[in-house]
């Protein structure tokens, strides 16, 4: 499955973003999508993740009450509305889908395919 995500760019603390992650895959409505991040120096971490419905959804807890994760399956689009922008929340975002069982999983390596990441900067 080939993703391309898009939206990252900087914006100042207190500000919002929207990522989107689309394909052109029609399996894609079948797939959970995921939204990990990579800060400078730092380990890949899971941020979120939405079930194939779209009605279950997880959230890292850094990232809760300001985060939303969406899907519009007939767009083959997933995205991630980023609210009240922290300068922690600077790294390079990557979109990911998944065929595991369940409704979302936060394990990286159950994530088969990866959109190439988007920036996103957020200045103190």
């Amino acid at each position: 499955v080939q993703l391309q995500a898009s939206g990252g760019g900087l914006v100042q603390a207190g500000g919002s973003l929207r990522l989107s992650c689309g394909t052109s895959e029609r399996t894609f409505s079948g797939m959970i999508v995921g939204w990990f991040r990579q800060a400078p120096g730092k380990e890949r971490e899971f941020v979120t993740a939405i079930s194939r419905s779209g009605g279950t959804t997880d959230y890292v807890d850094s990232v809760k009450g300001r985060f939303t994760i969406f899907r519009d399956n007939a767009k083959n689009t997933a995205y991630l509305q980023m609210n009240s922008l922290k300068p922690e929340d600077t790294a390079v975002y990557y979109c990911a889908t998944s065929t595991v069982v369940g409704y979302t999983t936060r394990n990286g390596r159950s994530y088969e395919s990866w959109g190439p990441g988007t920036l996103v900067t957020v200045s103190s």
